[in-house]
């Protein structure tokens, strides 16, 4: 009863439209207020700010000329093995030497390059053709480093001359000695096979690996030097390592965007 009571007299009661109605508290048209700065200010970010972002991707530190596969032209058992691996030599200058059915015969280098790799050591059994090291080409003595870059073809417009890249350096530790810095110098266009990597680099393993996720092209980089340093690189660790880097050593590099407008992210 008292339910129905109240009910009857707040019918019988009048309307009250005389009395002044609150909208909003203070306290909600403050909350409101920053809503609408919020709002604001997002919207005038999205149009105006950017967005940084990087690309990652595998490479080589080299000097930019290429190499190529040294393979034994006879068969027989290597009894030397003349050069040693960074070792820089002539055309024509014995590798090792390979004993046959009718003597010693030298395996000799057939253009100037550098040794980066032997395939072959003392005791070894080779056959004709089989690759006993991989040489790599060398211009004028004291030639910097340069990182060969494959970046995926479908993201290679995204990157600009004159980006900044940070490279890592495999046989480098990164957390005590830093990575190295260097800018873009040139982006190719045309996608490269693993054979045409391969035989540039000299070595079909590469050419497989780097075109696992499809056709890349290449982006070089040019290394910052520093000759206060021992490797004659500036590091982001600095003084960095103790000794330069190897030519041919794996490496990646983590290439910086253009930043990006996030409202062309919302647009088709």
């Amino acid at each position: 009863m008292q339910f129905r009571q109240r009910a009857l007299a707040k019918a019988r009661s009048p309307e009250e439209l005389d009395l002044p109605v609150r909208l909003a508290r203070p306290q909600g048209r403050l909350a409101l207020a920053v809503c609408a700065l919020v709002l604001a200010a997002s919207g005038g970010w999205a149009v105006t700010g950017g967005v940084p972002s990087e690309l990652s991707a595998p490479g080589v530190l080299t000097h930019g000329h290429g190499g190529h596969v040294l393979q034994s032209p006879v068969a027989g058992q290597v009894t030397a093995v003349v050069a040693e691996e960074g070792e820089r030599l002539a055309a024509g200058a014995p590798v090792l030497r390979v004993r046959t059915a009718d003597g010693d015969r030298a395996v000799r280098a057939v253009a100037a390059g550098r040794i980066t790799s032997l395939a072959v050591s003392i005791g070894a059994v080779v056959t004709a053709g089989a690759e006993v090291a991989l040489v790599e080409r060398v211009g004028r003595d004291g030639e910097p480093l340069i990182a060969l870059l494959y970046v995926p073809a479908d993201r290679a417009a995204a990157v600009t001359v004159g980006a900044r890249v940070e490279v890592t350096v495999e046989s480098v530790p990164a957390r005590r000695y830093g990575k190295l810095g260097g800018v873009v110098r040139e982006v190719g266009r045309t996608p490269q096979s693993a054979r045409r990597i391969g035989a540039f680099l000299g070595d079909a393993r590469l050419g497989a690996e780097f075109t696992r996720r499809g056709l890349p092209v290449t982006v070089e980089v040019r290394l910052d030097r520093d000759p206060a340093t021992r490797s004659g690189y500036r590091w982001s660790a600095p003084p960095g390592p103790p000794y330069p880097p190897g030519s041919m050593t794996r490496a990646s590099g983590a290439v910086r965007l253009p930043a990006q407008r996030p409202i062309d992210w919302l647009l088709p």
